[in-house]
């Protein structure tokens, strides 16, 4: 397994697709801003992945998912960690996401509760925030310090 998550290659996108749709998770959605992946792979193949949307100052953590085999190894926390590198690296105030799933998880690394009401309106126009989530899914926030 490599040892850091890496930027994921185009022809890429559709393995990340489809440990989306296994994951129950949307798939990578055209219609809104790119998402900068990442991924972590092995010889068999990709193991786990993380996208990073950019509206204006602020970010859209998208799509963390990880293989049922590879889950409880760490490869979670590690995509997490590069979605806040990059979005650090890009100058980013805060990385916004939503769940159904993972709040303990998201919790755990310093996200807090956010009202979907009080993200900023950049993040709220994206796919995922009109379209993509169900409105049950729960927002988190980390603000990220340079």
């Amino acid at each position: 397994m490599s040892l850091s998550p890496v930027p994921a290659p185009p022809l890429t996108l559709a393995a990340v697709d489809a440990l989306l749709t296994a994951s129950g998770l949307p798939p990578t959605d055209p219609g809104s801003a790119p998402a900068d992946y990442r991924i972590v792979t092995e010889a068999g193949g990709l193991v786990g992945c993380v996208g990073v949307e950019t509206w204006g100052r602020w970010g859209l953590l998208r799509s963390l998912a990880v293989a049922p085999a590879a889950r409880g190894t760490g490869v979670g926390g590690r995509l997490a960690d590069a979605a806040e590198a990059l979005a650090r690296d890009r100058g980013l105030d805060a990385l916004y996401l939503l769940t159904t799933t993972a709040d303990a998880f998201f919790q755990a690394r310093g996200y807090r509760p956010a009202d979907r009401q009080a993200v900023p309106e950049a993040v709220r126009q994206s796919s995922e925030f009109r379209d993509v989530c169900p409105a049950t899914a729960r927002c988190w926030v980390k603000a990220l310090s340079p």
